[in-house]
């Protein structure tokens, strides 16, 4: 497969590095410094494009990739607000797949997230609360994993029907603390807390490779297909 990378980061070298092992090509890198390279055949020969940039820039590299006919992977956070132009686009004919989080054990987690939602439900005394720590250079808070399974409660669980960052929540939100700590890859805590126990759950990423394998993954997944795609088209659990 012809893969292209759009952001050259910590996460575009592991990408780059897991790609080249599973047997692919990258015939294009674009960072801040070359954007004209969306415009070149290289890029426009690639299969996929993986994309992990900055909330910023993320719509404007995708309406680029749309243009060159590129499909695009995504794991860019802190854009979701422009979700429906993508999703329009899809129904016009280009491919994104989009994930918050694209490490197997995140959206098993996300599975458990859940599962255990939906079980709290019926027990009103225990409060749930949410923290996620991340590297420094991360630029949003909280984390697209964090809302993720902040909404993914929210739907299973009565008692919440929002979510909060930096300020005390109402009886019906869910608090979440956003830690900017060192290189932290990523860790995230669902804590249900009553008068008598605690039950807390966790996930801690040990490095970036599992994203990056996650995202290779996902673009040997999406080569050939059309539309909006997500982990639950791949992984179906």
């Amino acid at each position: 497969m012809k893969l292209a990378l759009i952001g050259y980061g910590k996460m575009g070298h592991a990408i780059e590095q897991i790609a080249r092992s599973r047997g692919h090509e990258i015939v294009s890198i674009i960072d801040v410094n070359n954007p004209e390279e969306f415009e070149s055949e290289a890029f426009r020969s690639a299969d996929v494009a993986i994309e992990f940039t900055a909330p910023s820039v993320a719509l404007g590299n995708y309406r680029k990739a749309f243009a060159a006919g590129v499909p695009v992977v995504s794991g860019t956070t802190g854009w979701l607000e422009h979700m429906p132009e993508v999703q329009e686009a899809c129904r016009n004919g280009q491919t994104f797949f989009y994930a918050s989080n694209f490490s197997l054990g995140v959206n098993i987690f996300f599975a458990l997230n859940k599962y255990l939602a939906q079980v709290m439900n019926q027990f009103p005394a225990y409060e749930v609360k949410m923290e996620e720590t991340h590297h420094i250079h991360k630029l949003d808070a909280p984390s697209g994993t964090a809302i993720t399974l902040a909404e993914d409660i929210i739907a299973r669980l009565d008692r919440k029907t929002a979510w909060v960052e930096g300020r005390e929540p109402a009886e019906n939100e869910i608090g979440i603390k956003a830690i900017r700590r060192d290189e932290v890859p990523g860790i995230h805590t669902i804590c249900y807390e009553s008068d008598v126990d605690t039950i807390t759950i966790t996930h801690d990423a040990k490095s970036r490779m599992g994203f990056a394998l996650g995202a290779v993954v996902a673009a040997e997944f999406t080569c050939g297909k059309k539309g909006f795609l997500t982990m639950q088209d791949m992984l179906k659990f």
